[in-house]
């Protein structure tokens, strides 16, 4: 495999530009590689050259205000800012990523996906990247930064800095270093980072996140260098008890540049975990197995969300949440619903001659969820009104549809219900609240 790469650039937050690198067959499954502070996308190298040849598209990229991405004009390094550029990313790519983060690259990717933004990946790699900074060699590292902010007079003392910055790194040697540095036009040599940077990812930010990440559902894999001073073994304990699904891999003989410091180790657990996890092949369902792989197969059809609402025998309402549903027939006008046939509120669709579909838009979500729960009263807190059959109207939805029953199928574990249509009504300013392999999702326009 051909270790060349090819120049890409994203759009940021703000329509700031981001700097990055291609290497491999842009085909194949992407992993998006974010560093760490005061550092650049080339650190990344060894494992993105490793990447492709295992089969995998490496995309490795410039923070903003590093390496050969743009500086931020309004100065903000704010952990917002660089969450929001990850996200643009996101959206710009074509298939959902694995996203691994260094440091700073790894507290990017935890504030990205937190609130729902997990969607946007399929995966995440967390490297020597915790909830809190050790405050010491976070000052320590900051203080050093800024007194070699303003350059070197040549490269021999640009590795003394260096050095002086990582202690148990291992020595850069000139020519190494630089291919890492800026070099102006008298020769004096800068490390690639806007200085203004250095103010902006503290503690606090971090721990706005403590209570976010616990949502997070994707494959994700915690990396910690044994030997590291950023990251303590206590903070680390702290994120895994906040992602208990999370693995967690500690490594021997490394500080907080694991991914530079021991790149055999990294390259080959970060392989080992994505063929496992997140594996190249279709996972594949037979007749008889695992009946989670094919409702996780079932899964890949996107639906929009409907409730779908009744009158009980004693005339109570009554309704449940579905994503199986479909429209039949114009002539006549027929559609159907699915419902389990251990769905609590399957007795009272049976007993009734008539029901509506609500169609959901992205703001009913909370209603989504209210009727997917086995709770008695779940009307309660919705606002709902009736139509000719008194069959419940969600008020507000996407489309509301009151229908007739017109048959009643067996259709395995759940029942096929058809309905005749009476009446429909929609708003043609929302935009549908989809569903997709186990999560809400937003419609994306492109």
């Amino acid at each position: 495999m051909s270790s060349d790469a090819s120049p890409l650039t994203f759009t940021g937050f703000g329509g700031l530009k981001l700097a990055a690198e291609g290497f491999g067959n842009p085909e194949q499954p992407v992993v998006l590689l974010l560093h760490g502070g005061a550092m650049n996308r080339r650190v990344w190298r060894d494992a993105a050259v490793a990447l492709a040849a295992a089969g995998r598209y490496a995309i490795t990229i410039d923070l903003r205000g590093h390496g050969q991405s743009e500086w931020a004009k309004d100065g903000r390094y704010d952990l917002d800012a660089y969450a929001a550029d990850l996200r643009a990313v996101l959206d710009q790519l074509q298939t959902r990523p694995v996203v691994v983060g260094a440091s700073i690259g790894g507290y990017v990717a935890m504030a990205a996906m937190a609130d729902g933004g997990s969607a946007l990946a399929s995966g995440l790699v967390l490297v020597d990247a915790g909830l809190t900074m050790e405050p010491g060699e976070s000052q320590r590292v900051s203080e050093i930064l800024r007194r070699h902010a303003k350059g070197f007079d040549n490269i021999e003392d640009a590795c003394a800095g260096s050095a002086e910055l990582s202690p148990q790194h291992r020595a850069s040697s000139p020519e190494s270093l630089r291919r890492h540095m800026r070099q102006d036009a008298a020769g004096r040599f800068y490390w690639p980072w806007d200085p203004q940077f250095l103010s902006g990812v503290d503690n606090a930010a971090l721990n706005a996140l403590q209570g976010k990440v616990s949502d997070l559902k994707i494959p994700t894999m915690i990396m910690r260098g044994e030997d590291s001073k950023v990251t303590t073994e206590a903070d680390i304990a702290n994120l895994r008890a906040l992602m208990p699904s999370a693995e967690f891999i500690q490594v021997e003989a490394a500080s907080h540049h694991v991914a530079s410091e021991r790149s055999d180790v990294f390259n080959a657990t970060l392989l080992e975990f994505l063929e496992r996890r997140l594996p190249r092949a279709p996972i594949t369902y037979e007749a008889g197995s695992d009946a989670r792989t094919l409702r996780d197969a079932m899964g890949c059809f996107g639906t929009g969300v409907v409730v779908a609402t009744t009158r009980g025998a004693e005339g109570s309402p009554d309704g449940l949440t579905a994503n199986s549903f479909t429209s039949v027939s114009l002539d006549p006008p027929l559609l159907l619903v699915c419902i389990a046939k251990s769905a609590r509120s399957l007795a009272a669709f049976e007993s009734s001659g008539s029901f509506a579909v609500n169609v959901l838009h992205i703001g009913q979500q909370l209603d989504s969820a209210r009727f997917a729960r086995r709770a008695e009263d779940r009307f309660s807190a919705a606002e709902w009104e009736t139509w000719e059959t008194g069959a419940p109207i969600l008020k507000a939805s996407l489309a509301s549809i009151e229908c007739d029953k017109h048959a009643w199928h067996d259709g395995g574990d759940h029942i096929i219900l058809v309905g005749k249509v009476r009446r429909a009504a929609f708003e043609p300013r929302r935009d549908p609240l989809l569903y997709f392999r186990g999560a809400y999702r937003r419609l994306h326009l492109t």
